[in-house]
C-alpha cells in the first residue's frame, strides 16, 4: 500500500500551502489568518515514480480552551498515529516559538521518520537564519518555500528515498481481484456481503458506524473468485467525532485506493446525497471500476416511472462519467444481489480490456474523419494515429499535428465513441493528445 505522509506544525506556518503544492491542486483553504484548516485534507501525490498519500492537519495548539483547537489537537495526534512519515513545518520568519518546541517534544517520542521543513526561505539571508532549527533536536532540516516551490524537490527526494519502491507485478501470481463495498454509514454494506456468502460474517446493527475496519472476505461461488472488502461507512469529516471512526474513514479511503472495483451502496430512502457523490469521485479519481447499487428499493413507494426517474437523477449527479451500471437491489429480500456481483465482475474484465492498435486505428480514424476536431484560430487539427497505452487502466494516446488545440468537448466526444465501440461500462477512460 502507499505510504501516508502527515504534514504537522503550529498554525499559520504554511502547511496547507505545502499540501496544495504536493497534490498539485488547491484543495486546502489558505489564508493569512491562523486556524483556517480545522479538518484533515487527504490527497495523492507521486515523486520519483513513487506514489504516496498526504494528510494536511490543522495547526497544533497547546494549552488552549477553544473547542475547535481541542479537536485539532486530537486530529493531529491521530494523524501522527496513522501516518508512516511526518513532515514538521516551521516558519523561518518567526524562528523557534514555544509552540514549535512543544510540537517537537511530541515528535521526538514518535518512532517514525520525521522531516523538518523550514518554510518561507526564499533568499540567502533567510537560509542562514534557518540554522537555529537544529535546536529542536530533530536532526537535519530542509529549507523550502512552499508558496513558490523552492526546495520542495529536495525535500521530496529525501522523503521518497525511504518509501519502498513499487512492487513488480507478477501477472501469473496476481492476487485475486478486490471488490470494495463502500458508501455512507448504514447503507447496508455488511448485510450485502452477509447475503452473498450466506453467513453472518460481519456484524450488522441499525446503528450507523458498526463496521470499524475494512474486512476482506474471499468469495468463490458460481464461477466467481475474488475478495469482497467491507468498509466502514464514509461520512463527512464534520460528522466524524470518535477517534475510532477517524481510523475507519482513513482505512476506507485507503481501501478505495487499492481496490479494483468499487461497489457504491446508496440508501434508496435517502437518495444520492453529497457524500455519495464525494465517494463516487474519489473512486473515479483513483481510476477504479464503479458499480452503483441502490439498496432498500423494497422500501420505496413506486409508480410507473419511479426507477427510470431515480436512475436519471443519479446519472445527472455523476456527469460527465455517466457510463456506469446502476442496479436497484434489496439486500433484505436478496433482490438482484447476484446480478450486482455479475456486473462487478464484468466491470473488472472491462477495466482490463486491451484493444489491438490496428483495430483501434481502423475504427477511430474513420470516426475522426467523419467528425474532425473544429478549427481553432484558423488552424486545423489532424489526428493521424492512436493507441492504447500499456497501463493497468484504459488510457489512450491520440497523436496530432496540433494537440494543444484539441478542446475538452472533442475529448469527451472521443471518449463517448470509445465507449460506444468497445465495452468500458463502469470504467474511467483517460485520453491524452500528443505531438505527431
Amino acid at each position: 500500500m502507499n505510504s501516508i505522509i502527515a504534514i504537522v506544525g503550529r498554525p499559520n506556518v504554511g502547511k496547507s500551502t505545502l499540501f496544495n503544492r504536493l497534490v498539485q491542486r488547491r484543495e486546502a483553504i489558505v489564508d493569512a489568518v491562523s486556524g483556517v484548516t480545522r479538518d484533515r485534507h487527504y490527497g495523492k501525490s507521486d515523486w520519483n515514480g513513487k506514489e504516496f498519500s498526504v494528510i494536511d492537519t490543522g495547526g497544533y495548539v497547546i494549552g488552549s480552551d477553544d473547542i475547535f483547537e481541542g479537536e485539532i489537537r486530537k486530529q493531529v495526534q491521530l494523524a501522527l498515529d496513522e501516518a508512516d512519515i511526518i513532515i514538521f513545518v516551521v516558519d523561518v520568519e518567526q524562528g523557534i516559538t514555544p509552540m514549535d518546541s512543544e510540537v517537537a517534544k511530541i515528535l521526538r517520542k514518535v518512532k517514525k521518520p520525521i522531516f523538518t521543513a523550514v518554510n518561507k526561505v526564499d533568499n540567502a539571508m533567510r537560509d542562514a537564519d534557518a540554522v537555529e532549527f537544529y535546536n529542536l533536536g530533530l536532526g537535519d532540516y530542509h529549507t523550502i518555500s512552499s508558496i513558490n516551490g523552492s526546495g520542495t524537490g529536495d525535500l521530496l527526494d529525501a522523503v521518497t528515498a525511504i518509501i519502498p519502491a513499487p512492487e513488480e507485478i507478477d501477472l501469473e501470481a496476481e492476487e485475486l481481484p478486490r471488490f470494495a463495498v463502500v458508501g455512507r454509514p448504514n447503507a447496508g454494506k455488511s448485510s450485502f456481503i452477509n447475503s452473498l456468502i450466506g453467513e453472518e460474517r460481519n456484524i450488522v446493527t441499525n446503528i450507523a458506524g458498526t463496521t470499524r475496519d475494512s474486512i476482506d472476505t474471499k468469495y468463490n461461488r458460481f464461477g466467481f473468485d475474488f475478495n469482497l472488502v467491507d468498509t466502514a461507512g464514509i461520512r463527512k469529516k464534520s460528522k466524524v467525532k470518535e477517534d475510532l471512526e477517524f481510523y475507519s474513514v482513513m482505512r476506507a479511503v485507503r481501501t478505495i485506493e487499492y481496490a479494483d472495483v468499487i461497489i457504491l451502496m446508496i440508501d434508496a430512502t435517502r437518495g444520492f446525497e453529497g457524500q455519495d457523490q464525494n465517494i463516487f469521485w474519489l473512486a473515479e479519481k483513483n481510476k477504479k471500476g464503479v458499480v452503483i447499487l441502490i439498496n432498500k428499493w423494497d422500501l420505496v413507494d413506486k409508480e410507473t416511472n419511479t426507477m427510470r426517474d431515480y436512475e436519471a437523477a443519479v446519472r445527472k449527479e455523476i456527469q460527465p462519467f455517466t457510463d456506469v451500471p446502476i442496479i436497484f437491489i434489496s439486500v433484505l429480500t436478496k433482490q438482484r444481489i447476484f446480478k450486482a456481483i455479475e456486473t462487478a465482475v464484468t466491470v473488472f474484465q472491462s477495466r482490463k480490456n486491451r484493444i489491438p492498435t490496428s483495430k483501434l486505428n481502423e475504427t477511430m480514424l474513420e470516426i475522426i474523419k467523419q467528425n474532425p476536431p473544429p478549427a481553432i484560430k484558423g488552424k486545423y487539427v489532424k489526428i493521424k494515429y492512436c493507441m492504447q497505452l500499456p497501463t493497468p487502466t484504459p488510457q489512450f494516446a491520440f497523436f496530432a499535428n496540433l494537440p494543444q488545440y484539441v478542446r475538452d468537448p472533442y475529448r469527451r466526444y472521443l471518449e463517448n465513441q470509445l465507449r460506444e465501440q468497445y465495452d468500458f461500462n463502469g470504467v474511467p477512460i483517460i485520453i491524452y493528445f500528443r505531438q505527431k
